[in-house]
């Protein structure tokens, strides 16, 4: 009789487990390599309670398997400390999301926020609210959580991400009062608010589409016939050279593309060599910050 209560509790603390399942399973590092006298157990709480921050919360209304938890990672190197709270630091921000019937992670953000500074005592718990500044911290794990959920949605449904940015936009907001670096317009050209901002501009439709169909209905089908997603994916860059010229340097177009250069050559690979060449002439023209890359889709001689 107790094995049988013994079973039927696994069976319920495995169903509620499943049930639960948060959104994001994040792994963190925080490093400090070229801090003197850092407490080295500081370093690890930090890092745990940063973690905790980010796979516990519950940040959608969805239920999710644990099979549908978007990975990311998070590299936090602390540059600085006063000695007691505060530090400044780097982060190196990362989420995939998974290819269908593959192995293969294919990357949605891969960002270096530079302004990732914060105060932070042992033991003080890191509170959320979308709506009131609490921290500087609980404000850069939020507004990341957000912005990462909003990537993965877009990658699955048409804009399906915007809900998200908003969400972001909210925690951007109210962070603003707090006189932390990044989250004004100018800050920076390159930081949390052009970010959150290009991903809610109209102009840039056109690129979270592509991420849509570039996902969905190219990297998806890749394992069941290679050549006819490569194609597919041809066909979808031609689309994206409508993308404003002038903005393509902007924060978000400059990241997704750079992400994905690396990608789109070992895909376009596989085509035939007129259809590399096609590949690489409208690569060059969306994306000449990469061209180095997209060389390789060209013609040896």
């Amino acid at each position: 009789m107790k094995q049988r209560y013994s079973y039927i509790f696994l069976i319920f603390f495995l169903c509620y487990n499943y049930a639960t399942a948060q959104e994001l399973n994040t792994r963190v590092q925080v490093l400090a390599p070229t801090v003197q006298n850092i407490n080295k157990r500081n370093v690890e709480v930090l890092q745990n309670t940063i973690r905790d921050f980010l796979n516990n919360n519950k940040w959608t209304n969805e239920t999710y398997t644990p099979a549908e938890r978007i990975e990311c990672n998070f590299v936090i190197t602390l540059t600085a400390w006063d000695g007691n709270s505060t530090y400044k630091a780097e982060a190196q921000i990362q989420s995939s999301r998974p290819v269908f019937n593959t192995a293969y992670n294919s990357t949605l953000l891969n960002i270096s926020d530079k302004d990732f500074d914060f105060n932070y005592n042992e033991g003080q718990p890191v509170d959320f609210s979308d709506q009131n500044f609490i921290s500087n911290l609980s404000s850069l794990l939020s507004f990341y959580a957000y912005t990462i959920i909003g990537l993965d949605k877009d990658s699955f449904s048409k804009l399906g991400g915007t809900n998200y940015y908003n969400k972001a936009q909210n925690i951007l907001n109210v962070a603003q009062v707090s006189g932390n670096k990044g989250w004004k317009a100018f800050d920076g050209l390159r930081n949390r608010y052009w970010l959150n901002e290009n991903l809610q501009n109209k102009s840039f439709e056109e690129l979270r589409t592509f991420i849509y169909d570039y996902h969905l209905n190219g990297l998806d089908h890749m394992q069941e016939d290679p050549l006819k997603g490569a194609k597919k994916i041809i066909s979808l860059l031609s689309d994206l050279k409508r993308l404003d010229k002038q903005k393509v340097g902007s924060i978000f177009p400059n990241m997704y593309l750079a992400t994905k250069a690396d990608e789109l050559v070992n895909i376009l690979s596989l085509t035939d060599p007129q259809e590399k060449i096609k590949a690489y002439n409208l690569l060059a023209e969306i994306d000449p910050a990469n061209l180095n890359k997209y060389e390789a889709l060209k013609p040896s001689r």
